[in-house]
């Protein structure tokens, strides 16, 4: 089977094309605007994997992309602050996540490839999850079902958010782009029939991830203890309560590799939660103690102001996708931990590479 990989050389894209060419033949396409991307294209083209570098904002960057059995879409721009900090234009925001995956979707068409379109948790509503019922227990916000309104009862426990959660307005520039994208990749799978798959990623979490405080959280934090940069608790009374699951690219690759052989039937569900969940959850003080017990304790400076766009507890609840598909995230929270420090102790100047 024939892979095509959009941002191949972005974290996920590069550990999706390392395992699938194990079995399969795979290529991909990137425009190295992400600062580190370019350091994953010689180890991709050490495992035979083809990078070809182009710009899927533009139609013509596809013309001459082969055949492919199969398209995953993991390019974006993944920052909930992007077309608002001043790094990327709105419009830029919305050409990367939307114009390219309409022009991916094109090429879907043209070649009757099925898609996996990669898209996020924060197509869930801001208001939403800021009026979730959560209490403090022990250094993290919890969902507290006593105080849980009856509107959440069907689409959120304390195992998280589930598919149908409300969507409505705000979500951030991001979030709406990823969004408007789901709808429209839809409405292809329905008027040309090609096969569709939608993953609502969760925070995706490895080895060699190029982290930043808005997005790849994790590994941010991990390799600024690392490091000995300064880091700070924003919004949420300035105590590092805010609560996000976590999950390894490899676990979406398994999760991928099932809906590649799924039968497709459209009274199916087309989009899937696919995140670590509850039992590989973590609030930023609980991951700063982890950090504290690994490199050496560290003060985290405090912010009580709020932000536009932050949320205090995002996990969601893929009960849906492990049911339809057998799956579930086989690498538990600490593995995964362990596994980004371990790189960031042997690659102490990470940060300057990638950020």
């Amino acid at each position: 089977m024939k892979i095509f990989i959009t941002g191949i050389c972005g974290f996920v894209g590069s550990r999706l094309a390392g395992q699938f060419a194990l079995d399969h033949e795979v290529f991909g396409i990137d425009n190295f605007i992400r600062k580190g991307s370019e350091m994953n294209k010689p180890l991709l083209e050490a495992q035979g994997i083809r990078v070809i570098t182009g710009d899927i904002r533009y139609p013509e960057a596809l013309e001459g992309v082969p055949k492919a059995d199969w398209v995953i879409d993991a390019a974006a721009n993944p920052s909930v602050l992007a077309g608002v900090d001043g790094t990327t234009s709105s419009r830029e925001l919305m050409d990367h996540n939307l114009v390219g995956t309409i022009n991916i979707l094109e090429y879907c068409k043209k070649h009757g490839a099925g898609m996996i379109l990669l898209s996020t948790s924060r197509v869930y509503g801001i208001k939403a999850l800021a009026g979730l019922p959560l209490t403090i227990r022990a250094h993290r916000y919890e969902y507290d079902a006593g105080l849980a309104p009856q509107t959440y009862s069907a689409n959120c426990s304390g195992q998280g958010i589930t598919e149908g959660f409300s969507r409505e307005a705000p979500l951030s520039l991001y979030g709406a782009s990823k969004l408007a994208s789901e709808q429209i990749a839809l409405e292809y799978h329905y008027t040309f029939g090609f096969p569709l798959w939608i993953n609502r990623c969760g925070v995706i979490a490895g080895a060699g991830q190029f982290g930043k405080a808005d997005q790849g959280i994790f590994s941010f934090w991990i390799h600024s203890y690392n490091e000995g940069r300064p880091l700070k608790y924003i919004g949420f009374g300035g105590d590092g309560v805010q609560v996000r699951d976590c999950i390894h690219p490899l676990d979406i690759a398994a999760l991928i590799q099932k809906q590649f052989t799924h039968h497709q039937d459209d009274s199916i569900p087309r989009i899937h939660n696919a995140a670590g969940g509850i039992a590989h959850s973590m609030s930023l003080a609980e991951l700063s103690s982890w950090c504290d017990a690994r490199f050496g304790v560290k003060q985290i400076a405090r912010d009580t102001a709020p932000r536009p766009f932050d949320i205090p507890w995002m996990v969601m609840d893929s009960s849906a996708a492990s049911g339809r598909f057998l799956w579930q995230p086989q690498r538990k929270l600490p593995d995964i931990l362990d596994e980004i420090a371990q790189f960031a102790q042997g690659n102490p100047d990470w940060m300057s590479k990638v950020t």
